[in-house]
This record gives C-alpha cells, sequence and structure tokens, in this order.
C-alpha cells in the first residue's frame, strides 16, 4: 500500500476473523507486513496443505467458532480491537446445500455473535463485515448488480450472506447510531495462491494439473466477475480507514469488483489458467445433476471509485499469471512466506504509482 496507508495501519490493533481461510490468511500477513497488531479468530485450517500454516502463522491466532459468544467476546476484550474485520464464514455454496443448518448458524448467527461482542468495545473505532456479491436477488438478467439493488439469495449460502447483511443494518441502526462505524463490502470471485479448498475453480485446477487429467466443470459457460485475492482486500482496508478517517462520507455497503473484462466464463478461466501454469489437461462438462447456481453474477464497482477512490490493479491476464505463478513457486519448494510478502509488496507499489 502507499505510505499514508502503512501509517494509518502501523500499531493499529486489529482482529481479523478468519484468518485461517484463504484470504484470511492473505489479508493476514498484509496487515502484518504494514505493522499493525493483528489478532486472529477463526476455526483450524480445513485442508492439510492450507496457506496459514505456509504463512509460517504470522499473527496471534485464536481458533475458535464464532458460533460460540461467550468465547469470541472474550477473544475480543482481551485483543482490544480498533478495527474489527469479520470473514469467517462457511463460504461454499455446494457445502451450503449439504449442511444449510451450519451455513446459516455460521454466517448469521456468527456474524449476530460478532456485532454484539463489538458493542462492549469501547477502544472500537470501526467493523468491516465482508459478505458476498450473491447477495443480491438475482434473476439472471446479466446486469451488474449496485449496492441499492434488492437482497435475497436462492441457495442457502447466498441467503445466509443476503442475511448477514440485515443483521448488520439492524445492528448498526440500533446500536451504533452515534458510532463506531459499521460497514458490509460484497466482493467478487476471487483467485490466488494458496487455495486448496474443495469445489472451487483453481484448486480442482491445480490438482487436475498436477494428475494430467481434465477439470470437471459443473457449469462451464457460468460468468463471474474474476479478480485477484488482493483487489477486494485492498477494498477492505480502504473501507476501514474511510470509516475511521471520514465515517460521514464513507459508504456503509459497497461492492469491489473487477473492471468488465474480467467478466469471463469458468471455462475460460480455466483455459487460462492452465496456459500460464504449464499444462493443458483441457476439461469436461460434468454431465451429473448439481444444485441450482447463477449463470451470470457482474457487479457494478461504481461507487467505490466515487468514495474511496477504489479500483480494481490487475486484468484479468495479470491475476491468472501472479496465480499459475504462486503455484509453481510453491511446486518448486519456494519460501511462501517470502514469496507471498512480495507479490503483496507489488500489488502495493502499483497502488501507490496510480494514486
Amino acid at each position: 500500500m502507499t505510505a499514508p496507508e502503512a501509517r494509518f495501519w502501523r500499531g493499529r490493533r486489529v482482529l481479523l476473523t478468519g484468518h485461517t481461510g484463504f484470504k484470511g490468511a492473505w489479508l493476514a500477513l498484509w496487515l502484518r507486513e504494514l505493522g499493525a497488531e493483528v489478532t486472529g479468530y477463526a476455526l483450524a485450517p480445513r485442508e492439510r496443505t492450507n496457506l496459514w500454516t505456509l504463512l509460517g502463522a504470522p499473527i496471534a491466532s485464536v481458533i475458535a467458532d464464532v458460533r460460540d459468544p461467550a468465547r469470541l467476546s472474550e477473544a475480543l476484550r482481551a485483543a482490544e480491537p480498533q478495527v474489527v474485520i469479520h470473514m469467517a464464514a462457511q463460504a461454499l455454496v455446494r457445502e451450503s446445500y449439504r449442511d444449510p443448518i451450519d451455513t446459516f448458524g455460521t454466517n448469521v448467527m456468527g456474524t449476530a455473535n460478532l456485532l454484539q461482542a463489538c458493542r462492549a468495545l469501547p477502544s472500537l473505532e470501526c467493523a468491516v463485515v465482508v459478505t458476498s456479491d450473491k447477495v443480491y436477488e438475482n434473476h439472471g438478467e446479466g446486469r451488474p448488480f449496485a449496492e441499492d439493488d434488492r437482497l435475497g439469495g436462492h441457495d442457502p449460502y447466498s441467503n445466509s450472506k443476503a442475511c448477514a447483511e440485515l443483521v448488520t443494518q439492524s445492528f448498526r441502526d440500533s446500536f451504533f447510531g452515534a458510532g463506531p462505524a459499521i460497514a458490509t463490502a460484497r466482493a467478487g470471485n476471487v483467485i490466488g495462491g494458496g487455495d486448496w479448498a474443495d469445489d472451487r475453480l483453481i484448486p480442482d485446477c491445480v490438482r487436475a494439473l498436477g494428475a494430467g487429467a481434465p477439470v470437471t466443470l459443473r457449469y462451464p459457460d457460468a460468468v463471474r466477475p474474476w479478480q485477484h485475492v488482493l483487489e477486494p482486500l485492498a477494498g477492505y482496508l480502504t473501507l476501514a480507514r474511510a470509516l475511521i478517517e471520514t465515517p460521514d462520507a464513507a459508504p456503509r455497503a459497497v461492492n469491489f469488483g473487477p473492471d468488465p473484462g474480467s467478466f469471463r466464463s469458468v471455462r475460460e478461466l480455466v483455459e487460462g489458467f492452465s496456459a500460464a501454469f504449464g499444462g493443458r489437461p483441457g476439461w469436461v462438462a460434468d454431465a451429473a445433476e448439481h444444485p441450482g447456481e447463477a449463470r451470470a453474477l457482474t457487479l457494478s464497482s461504481a461507487l467505490a471509485a466515487r468514495a474511496l477512490r477504489w479500483r480494481p490493479r490487475l486484468d484479468l491476464q495479470e491475476s491468472i499469471d501472479w496465480t499459475a505463478a504462486w503455484y509453481r513457486a510453491h511446486a518448486a519448494g519456494e519460501n511462501m512466506r517470502q514469496f507471498t510478502a512480495r507479490q503483496i509488496a507489488e500489488y502495493g507499489m502499483r497502488v501507490g504509482e496510480a494514486a
């Protein structure tokens, strides 16, 4: 990030939920590189190979469940955060069909538990609740969604994230009217190194490329707003700073999506990543029946550009290239904490050059 960003975050106390996940581990390292004092709160990583472990656990960590209000409140009191960034979630659509109760419990009640605990924090200056681009009621028209579009969601994951938006709004209006500022952030589909989750596209590609087998795709022609993981994370950091420095002007719900040129189909992303990684296993359509998913989903980030001066710094090809380079470095046995920090630093330079 730019020098002003580094000065803002240096020494600032941050509580980050979901820090052991893919996006959370990237943000944990980034905040550490910026000099923040970060405490993470999350479940242990699900995958044996995971980014959090590869990064060497760069921040203080509490392994616990957001559905445990007493433990969560205890952790927040101990950390005395000035900033809370809530990323802990059940984040997979297909898993939400398999276990909707767990999905709603984590995504809705976990958010409510967090915000309730925040009410008792005299040190708190702002909170950012991360939801999803899937919070919108999507009838498949293909137009980019803006922040004032109707919330909805057919599948349990999407619906639970829309519910988390409503929970956040209710707590903000009922209990945080005089501050601190509370906002939600909605981001598109992210790619980047260090993701090994099941039922996610890039990890599926990496496993297929390693096995020399084609990738099986449920909806190869579905269009999504692909972006590198650092893009929305930069948005979350920018939003948190705005909520503290200019609370009256900062938005309370904001999209962080890629440029329209990065709205591509699933098969196009697979083909591009395979070429960048150095292999061409191809893909095959999965003929089995699957739970429904939106065939087209795109976002408008006009508000983020206007209110926060945020915009994407990587086009889709660069996002693919950075992701493929990360997995190639991992396969070659490089130090992945150092490699990840270098990508963060390079991204920060781009932000600074364009500021």
